[in-house]
């Protein structure tokens, strides 16, 4: 269950090109070796309203959530973590150049006993559809 949330600022599309930074994320995500690749999902939100930091016009953000199942270490959370922010930062080096972006990444691990699946994209990508 690797879900990687992003939420970001309605002007940051006009700075960035958050399509591309998707794909980009996506690739990290597949390359780990960490992340069942029919778990992936990757979901970008423009929030319909943000006020960012001390308000000023030109402030946007971007805040990526990944939501994982237990079972690995922190080291490897940690080394897919830094391969994400890494790349994120390199999508998005136009906003970061500037004096007015916050960019974010959070790693949760969801607690097995409280998480409820019906994902037949598994079977089929295992080959036992």
């Amino acid at each position: 269950m690797p879900h990687l949330s992003i939420d970001y600022s309605p002007s940051l599309e006009e700075r960035a090109d958050i399509p591309a930074l998707c794909t980009a994320l996506h690739q990290i995500m597949v390359n780990a070796d960490v992340f069942p690749t029919a778990g992936i999902r990757i979901r970008a939100h423009k929030a319909d309203h943000a006020i960012v930091a001390d308000g000023h016009a030109e402030n946007d953000f971007l805040a990526m959530t990944l939501s994982v199942g237990a079972g690995r270490s922190t080291d490897q959370l940690r080394a897919a973590g830094d391969a994400l922010f890494s790349a994120a930062q390199e999508c998005l080096k136009k906003p970061l150049a500037a004096p007015h972006f916050a960019l974010s990444l959070e790693i949760r691990v969801i607690n097995p006993d409280l998480s409820w699946k019906d994902t037949p994209i598994h079977a089929r990508l295992s080959g036992h559809s």
